[in-house]
């Protein structure tokens, strides 16, 4: 019985490691060109065409509160681009041995209990600026002040009803927006070529 379990993981491995290859493949060819990414349930646009960039950016030093009026923050992406988020985001959140960031540019969560917790969420976000975003609808999925946050899960709707985002827009929060990769398409944009007839 343990043998079939370690065969199983193994398998796991081997077909993550496949995919982590795939993906990068997909990754480097789409670098050199602009993409558009589409809900992958009705094939609306959903952002795009957007230019790779090689990491998610920092975000932007911003005190917030200090702000006259509270909202998001300056975006963590520039408009116009888009990055992938290598490291895990969003629930489920779990319990970790030593406080650190719940997530990539937020800070540390504590359960009721006092205990440190940590993303546990999917790998391979797009992360876009919000405001380059095309007919998203915000469905409220966690509670905040004054904007929304990922803590819930995706909670951003396509027109046809599909969950296929997660927005972090609180005044406290950076202000980014992450496609999922399981629920959208990257597809390649081509720019028009220029008329040298004119």
């Amino acid at each position: 019985m343990q043998d079939q379990r370690n065969q199983g993981r193994a398998r796991l491995r081997l077909d993550h490691e496949q995919a982590v290859v795939a993906d990068s493949v997909i990754a480097e060819d789409a670098a050199a060109q602009d993409t558009v990414f589409v809900c992958a349930s009705c094939g609306a646009a959903l952002a795009g065409p957007l230019k790779r960039l090689p990491a998610v950016p920092e975000p932007p030093y911003y005190e917030w509160w200090e702000a006259e009026e509270m909202g998001p923050l300056p975006a963590t992406v520039p408009s116009g681009c888009y990055a992938i988020e290598t490291e895990p985001y969003g629930p489920p959140l779990v319990v970790a041995e030593v406080p650190e960031p719940a997530m990539p540019r937020h800070g540390t969560y504590f359960n009721v209990h006092g205990q440190p917790l940590v993303s546990q969420g999917p790998r391979g976000n797009i992360v876009i600026n919000p405001d380059d975003a095309r007919g998203l609808e915000l469905r409220h999925a966690s509670a905040a002040c004054c904007g929304a946050t990922p803590d819930g899960g995706m909670n951003q709707l396509c027109a046809c009803g599909t969950l296929v985002a997660t927005l972090s827009s609180d005044c406290c929060l950076p202000y980014e927006l992450h496609l999922s990769p399981g629920h959208v398409r990257a597809l390649p944009f081509q720019h028009p070529s220029p008329d040298l007839s004119a």
